[in-house]
């Protein structure tokens, strides 16, 4: 699996000039399943996220995680973490997990999110989404398990 994660000051997503999932100080997840991935690989991910130091102590340093400041989860599914840009000007994305697995994953994902840590929203699967933040930081991390 792969993640970009953005420490954000707010974040929200539309579908449909309505907003379906919001944040304020927090985790933007951009959220991708490949081929092979398994429940394994969603939970190795979520742990490693939820403990992982990248907002600022009270002196500064990036030194807490997204539990130690009671920040919020906005996970979004994004296929195209997955493209390929090795042959020519178009990316493939045929190492993406295909849809039906790709839904089982994130949905996945999300429930073990929401039984680990109080605050999580979502975008839509699938959805033509528009992702709005606030990046705090700014502060992006990519992951991939």
């Amino acid at each position: 699996m792969k993640a970009v994660l953005q420490r954000v000051a707010e974040a929200r997503v539309d579908v449909a000039g309505e907003t379906i999932g919001a944040i304020d100080q927090g985790l933007l997840v951009l959220l991708c399943a490949e081929r092979g991935d398994t429940d394994a690989h969603a939970d190795k991910l979520l742990a490693k996220m939820l403990k992982l130091r990248i907002f600022s102590d009270p002196a500064g340093k990036m030194n807490l995680s997204v539990q130690d400041v009671a920040g919020g989860l906005l996970i979004v599914s994004q296929f195209t973490l997955a493209a390929d840009l090795a042959g020519g000007n178009r990316p493939s994305f045929s190492s993406a997990a295909a849809p039906d697995d790709g839904r089982r994953l994130y949905d996945y994902f999300v429930a073990q999110a929401r039984l680990a840590h109080p605050v999580v929203q979502t975008g839509q699967f699938a959805a033509d989404m528009q992702v709005h933040l606030v990046n705090d930081g700014p502060v992006t991390i990519p992951m991939q398990i």
